[in-house]
C-alpha cells in the first residue's frame, strides 16, 4: 500500500488499512505491534464517530482539509480544523469522528497505531445496527420508538458500507 496510487475518489469514505497479508511487500511492522491506514475521504464525506478500543491514533492529512473532532472521558469535545501537512492524535478508545467539510476536493490522510490489532466499534451502528431494543434505545435517548426507527431506517442504506470498512 502507497500513496504514490492514491486518486481522487467518489466514494464518500474508503479506508485501506495495513494488513499482516502485506506483510510480505512491507515487512518492517510485523512485530512491531503498530499498523497504518490510508484514508480517503470524497468531499462532504465523513468518518463517523467511533473509537479503536486497543489502539491510539496519529492522523497525519496529505491533501485537503479535515475537521476533527475527540469526546474526552468527561465528555469534553475537543475540534480541530486540519490542513495538509498537520497532524492530530486520538488517544486509545476514546470517541472521534473526521470529517471532510471541503464540498469540493477530496481529502488523503495517513493514520499510524499503536497496534497491530486496532479494532473499530463505528458508534452509530453499535448503537443502531445491533439489536438493541427500540424502547431501550428510546429511553436512553430521551425521545421516542418512532425516532428511532427512523434512525436505523436511515442506516440502512450504510450498513453494506460500516460492513465493508471493518
Amino acid at each position: 500500500m502507497a500513496l504514490n496510487n492514491v486518486r481522487p475518489t467518489t466514494v464518500k469514505f474508503h479506508c485501506q488499512q495495513s494488513k499482516h497479508g502485506r506483510l510480505a511487500k512491507f515487512p518492517a511492522p510485523n512485530g512491531q505491534s503498530v499498523s497504518f491506514a490510508v484514508l480517503q475521504y470524497a468531499a462532504g464525506s465523513v468518518n463517523p464517530p467511533h473509537t479503536h478500543p486497543r489502539a491510539a491514533e496519529l492522523l497525519f492529512l496529505f491533501h485537503g482539509v479535515l475537521d476533527v473532532g475527540l469526546v474526552d472521558t468527561t465528555n469534553k469535545l475537543y475540534t480541530q480544523t486540519l490542513q495538509a501537512g498537520d497532524m492530530s492524535v486520538f488517544p486509545k478508545g476514546l470517541v472521534h469522528y473526521l470529517f471532510n467539510s471541503n464540498d469540493k476536493d477530496f481529502a488523503i490522510a495517513v493514520s499510524a497505531f499503536s497496534s497491530a490489532s486496532t479494532g473499530t466499534v463505528s458508534v452509530p451502528a453499535s448503537v443502531f445496527a445491533t439489536g438493541i431494543v427500540d424502547a431501550i434505545l428510546a429511553k436512553s435517548f430521551k425521545t421516542d420508538v418512532a425516532t428511532i426507527q427512523k434512525i436505523k431506517a436511515g442506516r440502512t442504506s450504510h450498513k453494506a458500507r460500516d460492513e465493508a470498512l471493518h
